[in-house]
């Protein structure tokens, strides 16, 4: 971590992921508009001092609602990290840690997962589901699931025959209780790696799906569906789809300099 803040690239990284993890906390903080009731008489207004964003074809203010839409886009993509994490880790683990049949079955599993594109899986996940910010959120981590799973299977293949955990089972320790104590913990780091990564892949896929209808209930705000609502409004007012799409965009990339500059620090202090 220390490096990070010492390089200009992590640290506006580190900056950007920051201040939108405090809008999604505190959106109150940045702006006085309400973004579900608008003015009509202020309707698709361009960028201004009063209004940052400019207003969406109802007059509401659309920085309001991109601030105010960050809770449950920021929420949706932590959801479908943890989702992905425990399920694939699990997975992982115990594929790893078994060996033989149950091995070659679960990565089997993985395998077919992985043919499948993401968003496509995402796609089928949330229409047997239903609608809603929490079922996309869990249909993203469930396509991501297998990644996770592979990675850990070869954390757990890496660390299993590990001089400290055959020392462990000559002691006299359990299947199980070696498993925990000595191969998960040293297994865990690039699996936790991984998910500072691929929260910038979750964020875009929930984008996605809530871009094509699948989030929360409108009016309520969330990122992709403030973009999608701005699609017939792009020949008169260009600011209502581009600006929450950039943030996607800044917040994205900004996700993926921070987790690669934390997966070059582990590397480097190991």
């Amino acid at each position: 971590m220390t490096g990070i803040l010492t390089r200009p690239g992590p640290l506006l990284a580190l900056a950007v992921v920051a201040l939108v993890l405090v809008w999604a906390l505190a959106p109150g903080l940045f702006t006085s508009h309400d973004p579900v009731t608008g003015v009509p008489a202020d309707k698709l207004l361009p960028p201004d001092g009063a209004h940052w964003f400019g207003t969406d074809h109802l007059g509401r203010d659309l920085f309001a609602r991109t601030v105010h839409g960050t809770s449950l886009s920021v929420r949706a993509a932590l959801i479908a990290i943890g989702v992905a994490l425990v399920a694939g880790s699990g997975l992982g683990l115990v594929a790893g840690s078994a060996g033989g049949a149950v091995d070659e079955v679960l990565m089997r599993a993985t395998d077919v997962l992985l043919a499948i594109p993401g968003l496509l899986l995402s796609l089928a996940v949330v229409t047997a589901l239903g609608f809603g910010t929490v079922k996309v959120a869990i249909a993203v981590g469930i396509a991501s699931v297998a990644t996770f799973a592979r990675v850990m299977r070869s954390q757990v293949l890496r660390v299993r025959h590990a001089t400290y955990v055959e020392a462990a089972r000559l002691a006299g320790a359990g299947r199980t209780a070696v498993v925990l104590r000595h191969v998960l913990p040293n297994a865990a780091g690039p699996v936790l790696a991984l998910a500072a990564v691929e929260l910038g892949a979750v964020i875009l896929a929930v984008s996605a799906l809530s871009f094509l209808g699948y989030g929360a209930t409108p009016p309520t705000p969330e990122w992709g569906s403030l973009v999608a609502e701005g699609r017939d409004y792009l020949a008169v007012a260009w600011w209502y789809s581009t600006l929450p799409g950039l943030v996607i965009v800044l917040f994205v990339l900004a996700v993926g300099a921070l987790g690669r500059a934390l997966t070059r620090d582990g590397r480097t202090d190991r």
